[in-house]
């Protein structure tokens, strides 16, 4: 599997990144709340869903006491009950795939929103369905092996033994694939051999890459990227864009 280069991508704006991390939190808070209304159970042994978006928070450096309070106010009664997953399709400058998963109480409002990020700065919003054919659900742990600390071919044994799908090196990261299904297993039983991720969390992985030349449309790119995660509606957003 090749071509998977979010981490890479994050780590060269690791500054602005930082800068986001309260956003960052709310944004997870409000995965949290969703996972627990949705899975009728503030417990994660009992809320499959609940246990991946943890998972995630941890992997993002979210502190336990704030799962703790975000968790004890989603049992609360009628917490969460005005959000609904809405999740909108488009493309980008040179028909790049984009998919944008928001979490919103005002439908109307996101919508609007939506469709002005990709009629200005891409090809436009399109039907439910236009590009997610190209991309694959997949579970997606990363190990940063900066410090050299991991030697890929034991990790890479590690995983398969643990049940991951596929197993990738690239410079410092190791990246593990799992089906989604399996994806709260393999976790846990990575994590029981002591293994820490710096990004854990379902994704959508694109099948293929596409690459941008013209500097306007890179800049508009970018500029689409950046308002969307900007947004506190948009959870997340995925795209074949091969930035270099």
């Amino acid at each position: 599997m090749s071509g998977h280069s979010k981490w890479h991508n994050i780590q060269k704006t690791k500054g602005a990144q930082d800068a986001k991390r309260a956003a960052a939190f709310t944004k997870i808070s409000k995965e949290l709340i969703v996972a627990v209304k949705e899975g009728g159970s503030a417990d994660p042994a009992n809320n499959s869903r609940l246990a991946t978006v943890i998972v995630k928070a941890k992997a993002a450096n979210m502190p336990n006491d704030n799962i703790k309070r975000v968790l004890e106010k989603a049992a609360g009664a009628g917490a969460g009950d005005n959000y609904e997953s809405i999740t909108y399709e488009g493309y980008g400058p040179s028909g790049v795939a984009v998919i944008v998963e928001t979490m919103t109480d005002s439908r109307n409002r996101t919508a609007a929103n939506m469709r002005h990020y990709f009629d200005k700065y891409g090809k436009g919003l399109g039907a439910s369905g236009c590009v997610a054919w190209s991309f694959d659900q997949k579970g997606v742990l990363v190990i940063d092996n900066e410090d050299g600390d991991y030697e890929e071919d034991v990790v890479m044994m590690d995983a398969l033994d643990c049940g991951a799908a596929d197993f990738e090196a690239e410079e410092d990261v190791f990246t593990v694939y799992t089906d989604p299904d399996d994806f709260n297993t393999v976790t846990a039983a990575l994590e029981g051999k002591g293994y820490k991720f710096a990004s854990a969390q379902i994704e959508m992985v694109p099948q293929n890459y596409q690459q941008l030349t013209d500097p306007d449309d890179i800049k508009n790119m970018e500029k689409m990227i950046d308002v969307m995660e900007d947004d506190d509606d948009v959870q997340n957003v995925w795209h074949n864009w091969e930035q270099e």
